[in-house]
């Protein structure tokens, strides 16, 4: 046995089932290794941002990670966008990196880079391979550190992939956490039950169904309104889970939302800060003067902290999931008219299949979306975390292989989705269910909307021709076609609701193109 064939045996012994891969010449042993181990899927992206992306939706999903493998520094580098936006989203997430021979790296060769020093920029734990008798252990470490909702890379030269590791035992890590803190817990509980206006912030974790209900508890007894930041990483929705309210995207909103508290707890999420910024607004957006408690750090388990804080303020009988704002199982009716980010976002909370996973990309298209979308049955919700654009795609590759029997809905931008239109293949190849509903306006809308909030509405062509990507216009039916994925495209509400039925109803991938009216 070499030392790739025991670093996917340990692989499988904890818990990784798929790996993701554009692999290079300094991955051939992990490929031939691949070949042979019937416990791991693998699944080619034709670009690394595809594959880590995919491994970023994956994780989310299931909440345990899938594997990455990537070749050298400059493959780590196509692939870390993507990174960036699960690590913001909190996504277990596994890296496995091939590096030179550990003899040949000082010659530096064409393809050398510091890789460690590159994925630290994304990565909670990293670690290089410095001996094939150490790969086992490394590669149960980097799982179990994972586990604890984070990126983990290990960095494996070529030569220590080809080595001899028979006799060298196949080692397991079990992930594990930190102890609450019991008094953080017992200052947030009296804050939120002495009367005034409060709020709880969830993240991570914590929107999943599990946390949801804890926090329903907590809402009963407190009266605590329920939040989450502008993207979160993924949530459970749906009756009979409270409705969680997103901060706004742009600061006035947010700002004129937390004004109306006089305390704020944290849960798994991180003080909320503007996106970007700008002159004379403050960049956190709860303002002086409340009172902020952060009751959970990285390290611990906050499924836990929420248990803990229901404890402590006294769980109500009955938790409900109603009140203001809740959801309910009504849906929105179908519009009729052109294709507005209203009429779309209407459309899509109509017509969203139960059970399935809502991919987020489409950006200034799909603002409407996540209220319109409240009384809808249960599903999966996924944001662009990090705001890396292009995570749409890959993301909804990932969410269909961990959960194959869910439909996905991945409604995504046109701009971002030139960033890697490489996952309609790995889509079409691995005949995914997954509905694309393209939001073409022709343009980087968000940009358009950030020069008209700086004030710049007077761009000559030249300005305009950096945010219009409409000269030529991209033809998405014919570039999804060429990529496998069957596509066509609709110019008003009752032709998307059409199309769309007829999409979910067929196996396979398809992809709506749809021509936005803003």
């Amino acid at each position: 046995m070499n030392g790739a064939e025991l670093a996917l045996r340990t692989a499988v012994l904890n818990g990784i089932d798929i790996c993701f891969a554009n692999a290079g010449t300094t991955e051939i042993p992990l490929v031939a290794a691949l070949d042979r181990e019937p416990g791991i899927k693998a699944v080619l992206g034709l670009f690394e941002g595809v594959c880590t992306g995919a491994a970023d939706g994956y994780g989310r999903v299931l909440d345990r990670p899938a594997m990455a493998l990537l070749h050298l520094g400059p493959g780590f580098a196509n692939g870390i966008a993507c990174l960036h936006n699960a690590r913001r989203a909190k996504a277990p997430v596994v890296n496995v990196i091939g590096e030179h021979a550990s003899w040949h790296r000082d010659a530096d060769p064409p393809l050398n880079m510091d890789i460690a020093a590159m994925a630290g920029t994304v990565s909670g734990w990293r670690r290089t391979c410095r001996s094939p008798r150490s790969l086992s252990r490394d590669m149960a470490a980097v799982i179990a550190a994972s586990t604890r909702g984070q990126i983990a890379s290990l960095i494996i030269p070529n030569d220590h992939q080809w080595a001899d590791c028979g006799g060298i035992p196949v080692a397991t890590a079990a992930p594990s956490f930190e102890r609450v803190d019991s008094e953080a817990v017992k200052k947030a509980a009296k804050a939120l039950q002495n009367g005034r206006r409060g709020a709880m912030i969830l993240g991570g974790r914590a929107l999943r169904r599990k946390g949801l209900m804890t926090a329903a508890h907590i809402r009963s007894a407190t009266g605590c309104d329920l939040l989450a930041n502008s993207f979160p990483g993924y949530m459970d929705r749906g009756s009979p889970l409270p409705a969680v309210t997103r901060i706004p995207y742009f600061p006035e909103p947010a700002m004129e939302l937390m004004a109306r508290y006089d305390v704020v707890i944290l849960a798994g999420a991180e003080d909320p800060v503007t996106f970007f910024g700008y002159e004379g607004i403050p960049s956190h957006v709860i303002p002086v003067g409340v009172l902020k408690i952060a009751i959970h750090s990285p390290g611990q388990d906050v499924n836990a902290v929420l248990e803990n804080l229901a404890d402590v303020v006294g769980r109500a009988r009955e938790s409900r999931a109603g009140g203001a704002g809740a959801a309910v199982p009504k849906r929105p009716s179908i519009p009729a008219g052109s294709l507005t980010p209203e009429t779309i976002s209407t459309v899509i909370a109509a017509l969203q299949p139960e059970e399935g996973i809502v991919v987020d990309e489409g950006l200034t298209t799909s603002f409407p979306y996540y209220p319109l979308s409240h009384g809808c049955g249960p599903h999966g919700f996924m944001t662009i975390a990090g705001g890396a654009i292009g995570y749409g795609m890959p993301c909804a590759v990932g969410a269909a292989l961990a959960a194959p029997a869910r439909p996905i809905v991945n409604i995504q931008a046109d701009g971002s989705a030139m960033y890697t239109v490489q996952a309609l293949w790995t889509m079409a190849r691995e005949s995914l269910n997954i509905t694309t509903l393209l939001c073409n306006n022709g343009g980087y809308r968000i940009i358009a909307m950030e020069l008209e909030r700086a004030g710049l509405t007077d761009l000559t062509d030249a300005g305009r021709r950096l945010v219009d990507i409409d000269g030529p216009a991209i033809d998405w039916v014919r570039l999804s076609e060429g990529l496998g994925v069957p596509a066509v495209r609709v110019e008003d509400a009752r032709a998307l609701a059409r199309e769309m039925k007829r999409a979910m109803e067929e196996p396979g991938p398809h992809l709506i193109e749809m021509m936005v009216k803003e």
